[in-house]
């Protein structure tokens, strides 16, 4: 079974700094039928103007990873953790116990565009960690490459998470074609952040997404002028 996600149909503020889309209920958007799907609790696309962004916060409870497609993103912390996050890296946040945290745009001139993604532990007060890393960005063109996962002997370098669920992000040319399994009695959500993809036969353009249960596999082909970047979640 797919469940379609589209782009308009997505909760939206824009408040002239800050322009985002909700996958799921966030903030002032409130959709009981887009809660969370499985452990998958927020899924954000926002664009953030030069020199702006979300001042001290805090989170607790939530494994959070960001990644970010153009620009670049400071983030500070109460652990004393001091980075810029840009394209081709991967963030992940585990706010445990509590975590205090600003996220600005990096730069004075020029937007940041980022997908953050909320994911619910399998515990509750875990102690925080703050983890970054870059890869090579041929690492992820048309192949899937690995972001989070919750094993240290994962396939490739990943940011550890506190829940069974991996992510991969892909960059899938026009007229490549992927298959992802899906074991049985898992699940998995598929966001087309860029361009155009067919997933089992449906066209999915920029902003939509996907969940899949009760398929083997997920069939992804890139399609259009220049195929697509998207990100595939497991779960459980």
């Amino acid at each position: 079974m797919i469940t379609l996600r589209k782009s308009l149909d997505r909760g939206h503020v824009d408040n002239g700094w800050l322009n985002s889309y909700q996958t799921f209920s966030f903030g002032g958007y409130s959709d009981p039928a887009h809660m969370n799907f499985r452990a998958l609790r927020v899924l954000n696309e926002d664009r953030i103007s030069p020199g702006r962004g979300f001042g001290p916060h805090g989170h607790r409870d939530m494994e959070i990873f960001t990644y970010v497609m153009e620009g670049g993103l400071a983030h500070k912390d109460s652990t004393g953790e001091d980075h810029v996050l840009r394209p081709n890296m991967i963030q992940a946040m585990s706010a445990g116990t509590g975590v205090i945290h600003s996220e600005f745009n990096a730069s004075q001139n020029d937007p940041v565009h980022l997908l953050q993604i909320w994911i619910t532990p399998a515990g509750e007060d875990i102690a925080p960690r703050y983890q970054q890393f870059s890869y090579d960005p041929s690492e992820k063109h048309n192949r899937l490459r690995l972001l989070v996962a919750p094993d240290k002997g994962a396939s490739e370098p990943a940011a550890l998470i506190h829940q069974d669920a991996r992510a991969y992000a892909c960059v899938l040319g026009s007229g490549k074609t992927l298959e992802q399994p899906i074991a049985p009695g898992r699940h998995a959500y598929l966001h087309c952040a860029k361009g155009n993809i067919t997933l089992n036969g449906h066209e999915l353009q920029t902003g939509d997404g996907a969940a899949l249960s009760e398929e083997r596999a997920a069939l992804i082909a890139g399609s259009g002028a220049e195929g697509g970047e998207f990100v595939l979640i497991d779960l459980a």
